[in-house]
Protein backbone atom coordinates (compact mmCIF):
# COMPACT_ATOMS: atom_id res chain seq x y z
CA UNK A 1 0.00 0.00 0.00
CA UNK A 2 1.31 3.32 -1.19
CA UNK A 3 1.18 6.21 1.75
CA UNK A 4 1.88 9.33 1.32
CA UNK A 5 2.43 11.92 4.12
CA UNK A 6 2.39 15.49 3.42
CA UNK A 7 4.48 17.84 5.72
CA UNK A 8 7.66 16.32 7.44
CA UNK A 9 6.84 17.79 10.89
CA UNK A 10 6.39 16.40 14.80
CA UNK A 11 3.32 14.41 13.73
CA UNK A 12 4.44 13.95 9.81
CA UNK A 13 7.50 11.87 11.15
CA UNK A 14 5.84 9.76 13.45
CA UNK A 15 3.11 8.55 11.17
CA UNK A 16 5.30 7.97 8.49
CA UNK A 17 6.75 5.66 11.11
CA UNK A 18 4.28 4.14 12.31
CA UNK A 19 2.56 3.70 8.65
CA UNK A 20 5.72 1.72 7.94
CA UNK A 21 5.88 -0.32 10.73
CA UNK A 22 2.77 -2.13 8.86
CA UNK A 23 4.90 -2.35 5.87
CA UNK A 24 3.58 0.11 3.74
CA UNK A 25 5.78 2.26 1.43
CA UNK A 26 5.56 5.57 2.85
CA UNK A 27 6.77 8.55 1.42
CA UNK A 28 7.04 11.97 2.92
CA UNK A 29 6.57 14.89 1.45
CA UNK A 30 8.29 18.13 3.09
CA UNK A 31 8.39 21.88 1.45
CA UNK A 32 11.48 22.63 3.42
CA UNK A 33 15.04 22.12 2.55
CA UNK A 34 15.34 19.73 5.98
CA UNK A 35 12.24 17.88 7.88
CA UNK A 36 11.85 19.16 11.66
CA UNK A 37 12.14 22.85 11.10
CA UNK A 38 9.49 23.64 13.65
CA UNK A 39 11.02 20.95 16.34
CA UNK A 40 14.24 22.68 16.22
CA UNK A 41 12.80 25.57 17.50
CA UNK A 42 10.96 24.59 19.94
CA UNK A 43 11.45 24.86 24.05
CA UNK A 44 13.78 27.54 22.76
CA UNK A 45 15.16 25.01 20.97
CA UNK A 46 15.55 22.29 23.62
CA UNK A 47 12.40 20.86 22.62
CA UNK A 48 10.13 20.23 25.27
CA UNK A 49 9.73 16.74 23.70
CA UNK A 50 6.29 16.08 26.43
CA UNK A 51 5.05 15.98 29.64
CA UNK A 52 5.88 12.81 31.98
CA UNK A 53 2.53 13.61 34.15
CA UNK A 54 -0.64 10.90 34.62
CA UNK A 55 -3.25 11.42 31.91
CA UNK A 56 -5.28 13.26 33.42
CA UNK A 57 -2.86 16.21 33.72
CA UNK A 58 -2.66 15.81 30.46
CA UNK A 59 -6.53 15.80 29.33
CA UNK A 60 -6.68 18.89 31.83
CA UNK A 61 -4.11 20.80 29.74
CA UNK A 62 -5.88 20.31 26.47
CA UNK A 63 -7.70 23.83 25.70
CA UNK A 64 -10.07 22.40 22.82
CA UNK A 65 -11.19 18.90 21.94
CA UNK A 66 -9.88 17.20 24.98
CA UNK A 67 -12.36 14.08 24.52
CA UNK A 68 -11.26 13.96 21.03
CA UNK A 69 -7.61 13.04 22.03
CA UNK A 70 -8.61 9.75 24.08
CA UNK A 71 -7.94 6.99 21.10
CA UNK A 72 -4.68 8.75 20.09
CA UNK A 73 -3.69 9.46 23.33
CA UNK A 74 -3.85 6.04 24.60
CA UNK A 75 -2.40 4.43 21.21
CA UNK A 76 0.88 6.22 21.96
CA UNK A 77 0.91 8.44 25.49
CA UNK A 78 3.77 9.97 27.27
CA UNK A 79 5.52 7.00 28.42
CA UNK A 80 5.64 5.34 24.64
CA UNK A 81 7.01 8.44 23.68
CA UNK A 82 9.95 8.56 26.38
CA UNK A 83 11.29 5.09 25.32
CA UNK A 84 10.67 5.63 21.47
CA UNK A 85 13.21 8.43 22.09
CA UNK A 86 15.44 6.80 24.43
CA UNK A 87 15.53 4.02 22.57
CA UNK A 88 16.02 5.61 19.55
CA UNK A 89 19.61 6.66 21.54
CA UNK A 90 18.30 9.77 23.32
CA UNK A 91 18.41 10.12 27.24
CA UNK A 92 15.68 12.38 28.51
CA UNK A 93 15.36 14.41 31.86
CA UNK A 94 12.36 15.33 33.45
CA UNK A 95 12.39 19.10 34.65
CA UNK A 96 9.97 21.49 36.43
CA UNK A 97 6.49 20.92 36.05
CA UNK A 98 7.10 17.56 34.66
CA UNK A 99 8.43 18.78 31.50
CA UNK A 100 10.71 16.34 29.46
CA UNK A 101 13.88 17.66 27.44
CA UNK A 102 16.70 15.64 25.91
CA UNK A 103 19.76 15.70 28.09
CA UNK A 104 21.65 17.35 26.31
CA UNK A 105 19.27 20.33 25.57
CA UNK A 106 19.58 20.01 22.25
CA UNK A 107 16.43 19.46 19.71
CA UNK A 108 18.72 18.15 17.13
CA UNK A 109 18.53 14.94 18.80
CA UNK A 110 14.82 14.80 18.79
CA UNK A 111 15.09 14.90 15.31
CA UNK A 112 18.02 12.68 14.98
CA UNK A 113 15.79 9.92 16.28
CA UNK A 114 13.11 10.46 14.36
CA UNK A 115 15.29 11.14 11.12
CA UNK A 116 17.09 7.58 11.46
CA UNK A 117 13.56 5.27 12.45
CA UNK A 118 12.13 6.71 9.25
CA UNK A 119 15.16 6.00 7.32
CA UNK A 120 15.37 2.98 8.93
CA UNK A 121 12.44 1.43 7.95
CA UNK A 122 12.78 2.79 4.27
CA UNK A 123 10.66 5.58 4.36
CA UNK A 124 11.48 7.81 0.91
CA UNK A 125 11.59 11.60 2.22
CA UNK A 126 11.48 14.12 -0.85
CA UNK A 127 12.35 17.61 0.56
CA UNK A 128 11.63 21.08 -1.28
CA UNK A 129 8.51 20.06 -2.60
CA UNK A 130 4.93 21.70 -1.77
CA UNK A 131 2.16 19.64 -2.67
CA UNK A 132 -0.61 21.50 -4.98
CA UNK A 133 -3.58 19.33 -3.72
CA UNK A 134 -4.81 15.73 -2.94
CA UNK A 135 -7.01 13.88 -5.67
CA UNK A 136 -9.86 11.61 -5.08
CA UNK A 137 -12.16 9.56 -7.07
CA UNK A 138 -15.27 8.01 -5.84
CA UNK A 139 -14.93 9.33 -2.22
CA UNK A 140 -11.02 8.11 -1.48
CA UNK A 141 -7.59 9.15 -2.31
CA UNK A 142 -6.08 8.28 -5.72
CA UNK A 143 -2.89 10.35 -5.62
CA UNK A 144 -1.29 13.50 -4.13
CA UNK A 145 0.24 16.17 -6.68
CA UNK A 146 3.03 18.72 -6.76
CA UNK A 147 4.71 20.86 -9.36
CA UNK A 148 5.38 18.79 -12.63
CA UNK A 149 4.90 15.26 -10.45
CA UNK A 150 2.04 13.17 -9.01
CA UNK A 151 2.75 10.48 -6.16
CA UNK A 152 -0.01 7.68 -6.58
CA UNK A 153 -1.67 7.25 -3.29
CA UNK A 154 -3.65 4.83 -1.21
CA UNK A 155 -3.74 6.97 2.14
CA UNK A 156 -2.78 10.54 2.69
CA UNK A 157 -2.25 12.06 5.65
CA UNK A 158 -2.21 15.85 6.07
CA UNK A 159 0.48 17.12 8.95
CA UNK A 160 1.41 20.37 7.61
CA UNK A 161 1.04 22.14 11.03
CA UNK A 162 -1.51 25.27 11.64
CA UNK A 163 -0.34 28.29 10.91
CA UNK A 164 2.24 29.81 13.22
CA UNK A 165 5.51 30.24 12.68
CA UNK A 166 5.44 30.60 8.99
CA UNK A 167 8.84 30.75 8.46
CA UNK A 168 8.73 26.72 9.38
CA UNK A 169 6.50 25.94 6.98
CA UNK A 170 3.48 26.31 8.53
CA UNK A 171 1.37 28.67 6.24
CA UNK A 172 -1.92 27.18 6.06
CA UNK A 173 -1.79 25.40 2.68
CA UNK A 174 -2.76 22.60 4.67
CA UNK A 175 -5.93 23.71 5.43
CA UNK A 176 -7.26 24.84 1.69
CA UNK A 177 -6.08 21.30 0.61
CA UNK A 178 -8.80 19.96 2.88
CA UNK A 179 -11.21 22.65 2.16
CA UNK A 180 -11.09 21.68 -1.37
CA UNK A 181 -11.91 17.95 -0.26
CA UNK A 182 -15.41 19.55 1.62
CA UNK A 183 -13.49 19.51 5.63
CA UNK A 184 -14.77 22.73 7.32
CA UNK A 185 -11.61 24.65 9.33
CA UNK A 186 -12.40 26.14 12.29
CA UNK A 187 -11.11 30.01 12.02
CA UNK A 188 -6.90 29.70 13.13
CA UNK A 189 -6.18 31.86 15.76
CA UNK A 190 -2.96 32.56 17.74
CA UNK A 191 -2.56 30.88 20.88
CA UNK A 192 0.31 30.99 23.63
CA UNK A 193 0.81 33.75 22.72
CA UNK A 194 1.92 37.39 24.06
CA UNK A 195 -0.52 40.59 25.05
CA UNK A 196 -0.83 44.13 23.55
CA UNK A 197 -1.34 46.34 25.59
CA UNK A 198 -2.15 50.08 24.98
CA UNK A 199 -0.57 51.35 29.06
CA UNK A 200 1.24 53.93 28.61
CA UNK A 201 3.78 53.27 31.13
CA UNK A 202 4.61 49.65 29.82
CA UNK A 203 7.30 50.13 26.76
CA UNK A 204 9.31 52.17 29.42
CA UNK A 205 9.88 48.93 31.14
CA UNK A 206 10.76 46.87 28.12
CA UNK A 207 13.19 44.16 28.79
CA UNK A 208 12.59 43.86 32.51
CA UNK A 209 11.79 40.48 34.05
CA UNK A 210 9.48 39.48 36.81
CA UNK A 211 9.85 36.28 38.65
CA UNK A 212 7.16 34.89 40.99
CA UNK A 213 4.37 36.83 40.58
CA UNK A 214 1.41 35.89 39.70
CA UNK A 215 -0.94 36.70 36.69
CA UNK A 216 -4.73 36.85 36.92
CA UNK A 217 -7.45 36.80 34.23
CA UNK A 218 -10.70 38.29 35.76
CA UNK A 219 -13.72 38.44 33.98
CA UNK A 220 -16.65 39.94 35.81
CA UNK A 221 -16.50 38.25 39.21
CA UNK A 222 -14.99 34.90 38.03
CA UNK A 223 -10.96 34.36 37.91
CA UNK A 224 -10.37 32.42 34.79
CA UNK A 225 -6.62 32.35 34.83
CA UNK A 226 -4.29 32.72 38.07
CA UNK A 227 -0.82 31.39 38.00
CA UNK A 228 2.62 32.08 39.37
CA UNK A 229 5.62 32.31 37.31
CA UNK A 230 7.78 34.54 35.20
CA UNK A 231 6.69 37.37 32.95
CA UNK A 232 8.75 40.08 30.55
CA UNK A 233 7.77 43.41 29.76
CA UNK A 234 7.55 44.22 25.72
CA UNK A 235 7.79 47.38 23.53
CA UNK A 236 3.99 46.50 22.83
CA UNK A 237 2.73 44.70 25.90
CA UNK A 238 4.26 41.73 27.73
CA UNK A 239 5.56 38.03 27.39
CA UNK A 240 6.97 35.27 28.71
CA UNK A 241 5.81 31.64 30.32
CA UNK A 242 2.71 33.40 32.32
CA UNK A 243 1.61 35.49 29.48
CA UNK A 244 1.45 32.72 26.92
CA UNK A 245 -0.07 29.71 29.01
CA UNK A 246 -2.92 32.63 30.46
CA UNK A 247 -2.93 33.25 26.10
CA UNK A 248 -5.25 30.45 25.65
CA UNK A 249 -7.74 31.72 28.55
CA UNK A 250 -7.55 35.00 27.20
CA UNK A 251 -9.00 33.77 23.81
CA UNK A 252 -11.38 31.18 24.95
CA UNK A 253 -12.96 34.52 26.76
CA UNK A 254 -13.10 36.24 24.08
CA UNK A 255 -14.45 33.72 21.78
CA UNK A 256 -17.48 34.07 24.07
CA UNK A 257 -17.41 38.08 23.99
CA UNK A 258 -16.47 38.32 27.57
CA UNK A 259 -14.33 41.12 29.04
CA UNK A 260 -11.27 40.43 30.54
CA UNK A 261 -9.10 41.91 33.17
CA UNK A 262 -5.22 41.21 33.59
CA UNK A 263 -3.93 41.91 37.51
CA UNK A 264 -0.53 41.05 38.37
CA UNK A 265 0.12 40.38 42.18
CA UNK A 266 3.72 41.47 42.39
CA UNK A 267 3.87 39.70 46.28
CA UNK A 268 2.11 36.60 46.35
CA UNK A 269 3.80 34.91 48.94
CA UNK A 270 2.14 38.30 51.46
CA UNK A 271 -1.03 38.35 52.25
CA UNK A 272 -2.28 41.93 52.53
CA UNK A 273 -1.56 42.52 56.51
CA UNK A 274 2.16 40.96 56.30
CA UNK A 275 2.77 42.85 53.21
CA UNK A 276 1.62 45.73 54.73
CA UNK A 277 4.25 45.13 58.24
CA UNK A 278 6.99 45.19 55.45
CA UNK A 279 6.42 48.26 54.09
CA UNK A 280 6.09 49.66 57.62
CA UNK A 281 9.69 48.20 58.21
CA UNK A 282 10.81 49.54 55.37
CA UNK A 283 9.80 52.95 55.94
CA UNK A 284 10.45 52.97 59.42
CA UNK A 285 14.29 52.59 58.31
CA UNK A 286 13.80 55.12 55.33
CA UNK A 287 11.56 57.61 57.54
CA UNK A 288 13.57 60.63 56.13
CA UNK A 289 13.52 59.70 52.88
CA UNK A 290 11.41 61.15 50.10
CA UNK A 291 8.28 58.86 49.20
CA UNK A 292 9.64 57.71 45.49
CA UNK A 293 13.23 56.95 47.07
CA UNK A 294 11.96 54.00 49.57
CA UNK A 295 10.90 51.22 47.59
CA UNK A 296 14.29 50.05 46.65
CA UNK A 297 14.03 46.96 48.80
CA UNK A 298 10.67 46.17 47.51
CA UNK A 299 10.48 46.97 43.79
CA UNK A 300 12.86 46.35 40.88
CA UNK A 301 14.59 49.98 40.40
CA UNK A 302 12.50 50.79 37.03
CA UNK A 303 9.01 49.75 38.31
CA UNK A 304 8.79 51.93 41.31
CA UNK A 305 7.69 54.95 38.96
CA UNK A 306 4.77 53.09 37.65
CA UNK A 307 3.65 51.91 41.22
CA UNK A 308 4.52 55.51 43.15
CA UNK A 309 1.99 57.02 39.80
CA UNK A 310 -0.61 54.21 40.41
CA UNK A 311 -0.71 54.62 44.49
CA UNK A 312 -2.14 58.48 43.98
CA UNK A 313 1.41 59.67 47.23
CA UNK A 314 2.96 62.35 46.24
CA UNK A 315 6.50 60.95 45.37
CA UNK A 316 8.34 63.92 47.12
CA UNK A 317 6.14 63.21 50.32
CA UNK A 318 8.29 62.05 53.57
CA UNK A 319 8.04 58.54 53.99
CA UNK A 320 7.15 59.91 58.00
CA UNK A 321 4.25 61.71 56.78
CA UNK A 322 2.46 59.12 54.74
CA UNK A 323 -0.91 58.46 56.41
CA UNK A 324 -2.00 54.48 56.60
CA UNK A 325 -5.19 54.87 54.55
CA UNK A 326 -1.56 55.76 51.93
CA UNK A 327 0.12 53.11 53.18
CA UNK A 328 -2.31 50.64 52.54
CA UNK A 329 -3.46 51.88 48.80
CA UNK A 330 0.23 50.91 48.21
CA UNK A 331 0.31 47.77 49.34
CA UNK A 332 -2.95 47.01 47.38
CA UNK A 333 -1.13 48.14 44.34
CA UNK A 334 1.47 45.94 44.41
CA UNK A 335 -0.83 43.13 44.89
CA UNK A 336 -3.44 44.79 42.26
CA UNK A 337 -0.91 45.97 39.45
CA UNK A 338 -3.91 46.38 36.37
CA UNK A 339 -2.29 45.93 32.52
CA UNK A 340 -5.32 46.85 29.96
CA UNK A 341 -5.06 43.96 27.16
CA UNK A 342 -6.07 44.99 24.27
CA UNK A 343 -5.38 41.77 22.00
CA UNK A 344 -2.56 39.76 21.00
CA UNK A 345 0.56 39.56 18.57
CA UNK A 346 -0.25 38.22 15.31
CA UNK A 347 -0.39 34.58 14.59
CA UNK A 348 2.69 34.08 13.04
CA UNK A 349 4.16 34.90 16.68
CA UNK A 350 2.25 32.04 18.41
CA UNK A 351 3.85 29.26 19.33
CA UNK A 352 0.61 27.14 18.51
CA UNK A 353 -2.31 27.45 16.39
CA UNK A 354 -5.82 27.24 17.92
CA UNK A 355 -8.45 26.12 15.72
CA UNK A 356 -7.52 23.84 12.25
CA UNK A 357 -9.79 21.00 10.72
CA UNK A 358 -13.25 20.55 12.32
CA UNK A 359 -12.65 17.07 15.06
CA UNK A 360 -16.50 15.96 14.27
CA UNK A 361 -15.33 15.00 10.23
CA UNK A 362 -12.38 12.95 12.12
CA UNK A 363 -12.97 9.54 13.37
CA UNK A 364 -11.05 10.09 16.86
CA UNK A 365 -10.65 6.68 16.89
CA UNK A 366 -8.08 6.10 13.90
CA UNK A 367 -7.47 9.96 12.37
CA UNK A 368 -9.15 9.06 9.46
CA UNK A 369 -11.51 11.76 7.27
CA UNK A 370 -15.35 10.76 7.37
CA UNK A 371 -15.71 12.43 4.46
CA UNK A 372 -13.06 11.15 1.93
CA UNK A 373 -11.52 7.46 2.21
CA UNK A 374 -8.04 7.42 2.69
CA UNK A 375 -7.66 10.80 3.70
CA UNK A 376 -5.98 11.12 7.56
CA UNK A 377 -4.88 13.84 9.43
CA UNK A 378 -2.21 14.28 12.04
CA UNK A 379 -1.01 17.19 14.24
CA UNK A 380 -1.72 21.14 14.63
CA UNK A 381 -3.68 21.16 11.47
CA UNK A 382 -6.51 19.09 14.03
CA UNK A 383 -8.49 21.77 16.00
CA UNK A 384 -6.75 20.46 19.33
CA UNK A 385 -4.08 22.63 21.18
CA UNK A 386 -2.99 22.43 24.11
CA UNK A 387 -0.86 24.61 27.01
CA UNK A 388 2.83 24.94 27.42
CA UNK A 389 4.95 21.79 29.01
CA UNK A 390 5.07 19.51 25.89
CA UNK A 391 1.43 18.49 25.71
CA UNK A 392 1.37 20.32 21.70
CA UNK A 393 4.02 17.97 21.18
CA UNK A 394 2.41 15.18 22.86
CA UNK A 395 -0.73 15.89 20.66
CA UNK A 396 1.16 15.85 17.20
CA UNK A 397 3.16 12.78 18.72
CA UNK A 398 -0.09 10.65 19.30
CA UNK A 399 -2.07 11.95 16.84
CA UNK A 400 0.54 11.27 14.24
CA UNK A 401 0.98 7.53 15.35
CA UNK A 402 -2.23 6.62 15.16
CA UNK A 403 -3.19 7.79 11.93
CA UNK A 404 0.28 6.03 10.88
CA UNK A 405 -0.73 3.17 12.41
CA UNK A 406 -4.52 3.21 10.39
Amino acid sequence: MKVVVIGGGAAGLMAAYSASLCGDEVTILEKNEKVGKKIFITGKGRCNVTNASDADVFFNNLNRNPKFMYSAFYSFDNNAVMDFFESGGCPLKVERGNRVFPVSDHSSDIIKVLSDKVKENGVKVVLNTSVKSIETKDGAVTKVKVKGKDYLADKAILATGGASYPLTGSTGDGYEMAKALGHSVIEPKASLIPFVTDDAWIPDLMGLSLKNVELKLISGKKTLFSELGEMLFTHFGISGPLVLSASAYYQNACDKNQSVECVIDLKPALDYDTLDLRIRRDFEQAKNKIFKNSLDELLPQRLIPVIVEKSGIDPMKKVNEISKEERLKLGYVMKNLDISITGVRPINEAIITRGGINVKEIDASSMESKLVRGLFFAGEIIDVDAMTGGYNLQVAWSTGFLAGLN
